[in-house]
């Protein structure tokens, strides 16, 4: 029997990829914000298995919990949560940032995050195999200029998966954390606030990874043996490496 994967932000980017990698040999549901998105890879997907499209947004508490407590029977045993949802906004310095662009990260990255993985929890329990993938970043473990609160809910992400691992060890779910690197999607764009310019500068003269690259890597997480659990995974592409630490120097 297929398993049933529940993946967040599918209408784009590691999400859309993810579900489109899944389609041949799980039952899937897709969530996003965007529903005629939703809709439109619905009917493409469902030439390949059978989809359920929620359209809500995870920062919405009270939507969420009433999304996810209306899934019909048929889709109710999910044995998948990929949490992907999320975004970053601005590249400003910490004292120059619109505050409400940071409340808006921890909305998602974090609390979102959070609050859907307790919800769906007692269902993953029930399941003779789970597996919970939480999609962080390189961001989490690794500072840059203008990072600031997107980094520190990647942060989150990282060490909230590993306590989970610690909680729910003896059951039958896994957990990983999967941190790309510079990845071509919407990020930038959504990180710009749709200014294209600035984000094609971010990929310019280089290769990038792309959603299919981490859709792969989705795939083979949940795939392994039942009793191997892969921790985590920090993948950048072959043009991206670490920076040495900054020094201010004083004039003289």
């Amino acid at each position: 029997m297929k398993r049933t994967a529940l993946i967040t932000g599918a209408t784009s980017g590691f999400g859309l990829a993810t579900a489109g990698k899944l389609a041949q040999n799980y039952r899937l549901v897709i969530t996003g914000r965007r529903e005629d998105r939703l809709e439109k890879i619905k009917e493409d997907l469902s030439h390949h298995t059978d989809v359920l499209s929620l359209c809500f947004d995870i920062s919405d508490l009270e939507e969420t919990k009433k999304q996810i407590k209306n899934i019909p029977i048929d889709f109710s045993e999910i044995s998948v949560l990929i949490n992907n949802a999320g975004l970053a906004l601005g590249l400003e310095p910490a004292d120059k940032v619109d505050f409400q662009d940071w409340q808006s990260m921890i909305n998602t990255n974090v609390t979102g995050l959070a609050h859907l993985t307790h919800l769906l929890l007692p269902t993953l329990k029930q399941q003779p195999l789970s597996d919970i993938i939480n999609i962080g970043s390189i961001a989490g473990s690794w500072p840059y200029p203008g990072g600031n609160v997107y980094g520190a809910t990647k942060a989150f992400v990282a060490q909230f998966s590993r306590n989970l691992r610690a909680d729910l060890l003896g059951s039958s779910i896994r957990v990983c954390n999967i941190e790309p690197g510079l990845a071509e999607t919407e990020f930038s764009k959504v990180r710009f606030k749709g200014d294209e310019a600035k984000a094609k500068e971010v990929y310019k003269n280089l290769t990038p990874l792309f959603a299919e690259d981490i859709a792969k890597q989705v795939k083979w997480v949940i795939e392994q043996d039942a009793h191997i659990n892969l921790n985590s995974i920090e993948i950048m592409p072959s043009c991206q490496a670490w920076g040495p630490l900054k020094v201010n120097r004083e004039s003289v």
